[in-house]
């Protein structure tokens, strides 16, 4: 049974940080790209970072450059988002997703909310 469990979402002042988690099982994470999505109210879900098998490469959005860091542990199977000041844009619900190149497959985390305001 897949699980991708995200927590760390919250509320935090401009300028903060938060460092989100995604907990995986049931899957063989090493095959899988790890990308975190966010999505805020009434626009479409946008790819904010992703973390590519072993290779170490990493994506971001222009949005997020120098601010966010994505990092994985494919010995707990774990992938993070280090979020550092942030901004009122940036509130949103952040899903973790766990992407198969090869004989694609997507799964889906069921989001965690990230709200920053003053």
């Amino acid at each position: 049974q897949v699980q991708l469990v995200e927590s760390g979402g919250g509320l935090v002042p401009p300028g903060g940080s938060l460092r989100l988690s995604c907990a995986t099982s049931g899957f063989t994470f090493t095959n899988y790209v790890m990308s975190w999505y966010r999505q805020a109210p009434g626009k479409e879900r946008e790819l904010v970072a992703a973390a590519f098998t072993t290779s170490g490469i990493t994506n971001y959005a222009d949005a997020v450059k120098g601010r966010f860091t994505i990092s994985r542990d494919n010995v707990e199977a774990t992938v993070y988002l280090q979020m550092n000041s942030l901004k009122f844009e940036d509130t949103a619900v952040y899903y973790c997703n766990a992407r198969r190149l090869i004989k694609p497959v997507d799964y889906w985390g069921q989001g965690t909310q990230v709200t920053v305001s003053s």
